[in-house]
């Protein structure tokens, strides 16, 4: 790479004498004279005291900027949103949680681009701060590094570990008068013990886990634990490391390339990760003009095992992958076996096998990592399918417990509360396909997860006999036969607006097909006659974004066509 002024931006806001009044203004903040000859560094803060994932963060911010300061730069620390998906899911909060993302995105990059930084620490937790905070980095393409927050600690209820997921599936059990009101308070009080993110290869690990493959944070970022001196140590490295980045001149478009996706899709599927990672990962990738699709989830998992057996489908928390050593022995393990790219960039200046190289295996005692030649599922639980009912692609996530193949009757619901509702009353039962529509990105709007009525489904103990469909999405924490991001969405005509309480739907996880079975002259002509729902919002960001907003095939970005 070639060496630059690292200076580019910030020299444009001070240096001069017709820059004094920008000067004045930033000694009322705190800068001194030598301060204006630094490379100035964008510390971006997710702090938050409204969820468990970001209540630590501003601490980790200052360990960055300290990190930036001690290697010659001038940390200056923004804020920028988060929603909290744990606590608004279930309600018409949920609506604005991938909204969230677009609105960290565009945040960042109108801070950094506006105040002229030369380079970027950002810090996330909760889920959409992630690939919020990567689609900023690369619009900017300033020298930039992601710092993850951390995992949370698992609780304890009666000696077993739990964690937010075992509350909202107490909620279902309670539901069918499995537990009573005083033990489903019992598992309400313990299972957020503290500061860090949902702890199983929920949506914010399996992002902090693909960011760490793409090359965006530093090595073993997203395996530590949020209240730990690793982690600490982590965000004060990254500040250091962004000076060293604008001395090399290395961007993040020259990391997020189309074999560092590529890696990130592997490491994902080898983790048994959330179906979200499709959705963020097509949007990361377009912010940084790389080609990529869902055919590439469905090739790239042809070739890659799932070898992780983490939460939710799996047994074990983060806490647990993390205490084996986290995901870079499972990157050398990939790499040694040549699924990943080993010459891309990354943002230790080094390149991802020069970073792998020293890097040892996991111990022979543990069970939470198999061996590539005993995998717990030969290709990748991920599942892109297509047929009349999703003709632009579906996402499933089928690790093969529930089986591979599901038909049934459908019971159709016009939102997530309808849908609930009749999971708790029982008015579903076995053998249903359960047809929740009217939530996608347009439909919502925003694209709600379905974390209530999957938990509710497995709380109910259906998770084998009942499939869940939806042009919604699912949290990390969902669990069985599920098929989300069915594209087109109801919203705009698709043909999950079409589908009658009775109708059979068949779902197969080996041919990748979801279809209704009705005649084809049926089929067409309910289509024709079908009106989609008018728009529910008329103001404000959520009328913006369904305006705006692509399909969840290409990632429900909110600037593909502009």
């Amino acid at each position: 790479m070639n060496e630059q002024n690292p200076r580019t931006y910030s020299s444009k806001v001070v240096d001069g004498y017709d820059r004094a009044p920008s000067r004045a203004m930033l000694r009322a903040v705190g800068f001194k004279d030598d301060d204006f000859e630094k490379p100035q560094i964008g510390i971006c803060s997710t702090w938050s005291d409204l969820t468990p994932c970001n209540m630590h963060i501003n601490e980790l911010a200052e360990c960055s900027a300290e990190g930036a300061r001690k290697a010659g730069g001038k940390p200056v620390t923004f804020g920028t949103i988060t929603v909290s998906d744990g606590i608004s899911m279930g309600t018409l909060g949920m609506r604005y949680s991938l909204v969230s993302r677009e609105v960290i995105a565009d945040s960042v990059e109108t801070v950094v681009g506006g105040e002229g930084f030369d380079g970027l620490v950002a810090i996330g937790g909760c889920d959409k701060n992630m690939p919020g905070c990567l689609i900023g980095m690369a619009r900017l393409n300033r020298p930039s590094v992601f710092v993850y927050g951390g995992s949370i600690l698992p609780g304890l209820h009666k000696d077993k570990p739990v964690d937010i997921v075992s509350v909202f599936e107490a909620v279902g059990q309670r539901a069918q008068d499995l537990i009573d009101d005083a033990q489903l308070k019992e598992v309400e009080e313990c299972a957020i013990p503290g500061a860090g993110s949902c702890g199983g290869m929920y949506t914010a690990n399996t992002m902090a886990c693909a960011i760490e493959a793409l090359g965006m944070s530093l090595p073993n970022s997203s395996g530590q634990l949020a209240v730990s001196k690793d982690k600490r140590n982590d965000s004060e490295r990254a500040g250091a490391a962004v000076l060293e980045l604008l001395k090399k001149n290395i961007r993040p478009l020259d990391i997020m390339t189309r074999k560092a996706f590529e890696n990130a899709i592997t490491v994902v599927i080898a983790l048994g990760g959330s179906t979200n990672a499709v959705l963020h990962l097509l949007a990361m990738a377009h912010a940084a003009n790389v080609p990529l699709t869902l055919e590439d989830f469905t090739e790239i998992g042809k070739r890659t095992p799932v070898l992780c057996d983490l939460k939710p489908s799996g047994k074990y928390s983060m806490a647990h992958f993390s205490r084996i050593g986290g995901v870079t022995p499972l990157m050398k393990r990939l790499l040694d076996a040549g699924l990943l790219h080993g010459d891309c960039m990354t943002v230790t200046g080094k390149t991802l096998a020069e970073n792998l190289a020293d890097t040892q295996d996991y111990g022979t005692d543990q069970d939470v990592v198999y061996p590539l030649d005993k995998p717990l599922k030969e290709d990748s639980h991920l599942r892109i399918l297509y047929g009349n009912l999703a003709p632009t692609g579906a996402c499933a996530k089928i690790s093969g417990k529930e089986g591979l193949q599901f038909i049934g009757k459908a019971i159709v619901f016009e939102s997530e509360e309808h849908a609930l509702k009749g999971i708790l009353d029982k008015s579903v039962q076995s053998g249903h396909v359960i047809v929740v529509r009217n939530e996608g990105p347009v439909g919502g709007p925003g694209m709600r997860e379905m974390l209530g009525p999957t938990s509710a489904v497995m709380g109910r103990g259906l998770g084998k006999d009942v499939a869940l469909i939806t042009d919604g999405r699912f949290s990390g924490g969902s669990h069985g036969f599920v098929v989300g991001h069915i594209t087109p969405e109801a919203a705009v005509g698709g043909p999950i607006g079409i589908i009658r309480n009775g109708d059979t739907i068949t779902i197969d996880a080996v041919k990748n097909e979801i279809n209704v079975e009705i005649p084809e002259a049926e089929y067409e002509a309910r289509l024709k006659a079908f009106t989609p729902p008018a728009a529910k919002e008329k103001r404000g960001v959520l009328a913006k974004y369904a305006a705006a907003v692509s399909s969840a095939s290409e990632g429900a970005v909110t600037d593909k066509y502009l």
